[in-house]
């Protein structure tokens, strides 16, 4: 396949369809770095380092058919993470079309990127009847030159009767990794969670850092705004910087609850790890006109990095 036009000029972005039909949005980057955007969920599915190498877990179990949400890569929670609220599971944002958003408003920063996509969802009558506002959700998706993957999102309050409304929100982002019994997460040590398989009961965390051995779903509060995720045995290290979302949520589930999701392989749990930005303990309310921005930014480096030494600077040059 090649990645440049009949005029030899690099493609940053290709819109194509997949086998059933559905249009989704490949970015590519000169390096060899590529992500993939479904329209349907606004759902990043695919992110490959510059080796082609699969950053992000798909699930094979996983299910392109409406209005199931497709199980992997990075779907997003709006306008409730879980079930933090009266909608179904982690809301509706996730399995709904997405359209591409042709006059997206300018971002504050400028930005010499190439490989981006700007999608928006409003809400539909149907929507209108389970979940009563106006909303504009814009969702840019960016490939950096140096293979970071960058989502940023824009929610407005677009409602004229005057009312507010609330929200929860998530990056329910699935990493790949190779043995989960050999990653450990790093950045979350000693704060407090709520643990979700014991009824959101409030604990500190005890550990030095994070390891896994049984099925786990916690919300951490009060986060940083960099937390690292270390494959011992890929010798990888996932960077998860985030803007706008103080909590993070932990998810794995383990051999049991594998089994019991339809669309999830028996064994899959080995080879994902969900580490999700998100605002789910202090729910977002805007007033019509108002705006909220949540963004999250992903790198993988060699693990030579650890997070509490990361510099910036070192990352971004080692791609």
């Amino acid at each position: 396949m090649t990645n440049t036009s009949s005029s030899g000029e690099m493609v940053y972005v290709e819109h194509k369809k997949d086998i059933n039909g559905f249009p989704k949005v490949i970015l590519r980057e000169v390096r060899g770095f590529s992500a993939e955007v479904y329209l349907y969920g606004a759902q990043v599915t695919s992110w490959k380092n510059e080796h082609g190498e699969e950053l992000l877990f798909l699930s094979s179990k996983a299910i392109f058919k409406p209005p199931k949400a497709i199980r992997g890569g990075i779907p997003i929670c709006f306008p409730q993470f879980g079930n933090h609220g009266s909608l179904e599971q982690h809301g509706f944002a996730r399995n709904r079309t997405w359209t591409v958003d042709p006059d997206p408003p300018p971002f504050a920063t400028i930005s010499h990127n190439k490989a981006f996509i700007d999608l928006i969802l409003k809400p539909s009558e149907e929507d209108a009847k389970i979940w009563p506002h106006r909303y504009e959700f814009r969702l840019r998706i960016t490939l950096g030159p140096g293979g970071d993957l960058m989502l940023t999102s824009r929610i407005r309050n677009t409602n004229i009767d005057g009312k507010s409304f609330t929200f929860t929100f998530a990056y329910h982002t699935y990493f790949s990794v190779t043995d989960i019994s050999e990653v450990r997460v790093e950045g979350l040590e000693t704060l407090d969670y709520l643990d979700n398989l014991k009824n959101k009961e409030r604990v500190t965390e005890q550990g030095d850092a994070i390891t896994f051995e049984s099925e786990v779903d916690k919300t951490y509060l009060s986060t940083p705004t960099k937390i690292a995720i270390i494959d011992h045995e890929r010798k990888r290290t996932f960077v998860l910087r985030k803007d706008g979302l103080p909590d993070a949520v932990v998810w794995n589930p383990w051999d049991k609850k594998a089994k019991a999701i339809p669309d999830f392989g028996d064994d899959e749990y080995k080879h994902m790890l969900c580490v999700e930005a998100a605002c789910v303990e202090t729910p977002i309310t805007l007033k019509p006109g108002e705006e909220w921005k949540g963004r999250q930014e992903l790198s993988a480096v060699p693990s030579s990095y650890c997070s509490g030494q990361l510099d910036p600077q070192v990352v971004l040059q080692s791609g």
